[in-house]
């Protein structure tokens, strides 16, 4: 079966191998990469320990809207009517927080996979046509004396 450069090789007198055998693949890896995993580990604990936090503050908040509110209802205080306001204030502004937190995280997710690959691997000669030339030369040279 002929091979895609086989005229190529005919008229430069060289032979594909001789190329393919000489370049090396040069790898490029992404540098810190145990570094990004700690990174994605510890956010995705603080992201478990915050939202637990919120989902605990948010159930003691409403346990605390019906005890207040209880109390303002027996006693009639506008100060208990009062305190119980504010608590739903903040018992609602944790509850948005908590949605916040989600935000951040799809962000982050997202950020993560839109960055481009690890590995990239390409060959590459660097140097002078001349170069090139000279590098053919001798391998040939090489083929043909063994």
């Amino acid at each position: 079966m002929p091979k895609k450069f086989d005229k190529l090789d005919e008229v430069f007198n060289v032979t594909s191998e001789i190329i393919e055998n000489q370049i090396e693949p040069i790898k490029i890896e992404k540098a810190q990469e145990k570094e990004t995993n700690s990174i994605t580990n510890d956010i995705k604990r603080d992201y478990e320990y915050s939202r637990g936090n919120f989902y605990s503050i948010i159930e003691k908040g409403q346990e605390a809207i019906n005890s207040v509110l209880e109390l303002a209802q027996e006693t009639e205080s506008p100060r208990a009517y009062e305190v119980v306001g504010q608590l739903i204030k903040n018992v609602s502004d944790a509850t948005d927080k908590l949605m916040e937190l989600q935000k951040k995280l799809k962000d982050i997710e997202e950020v993560k996979s839109s960055s481009g690959p690890t590995n990239v691997t390409n060959a590459l000669f660097v140097g002078s046509t001349a170069e090139l030339s000279k590098l053919l030369k001798t391998k040939l040279n090489d083929e043909e004396n063994k």
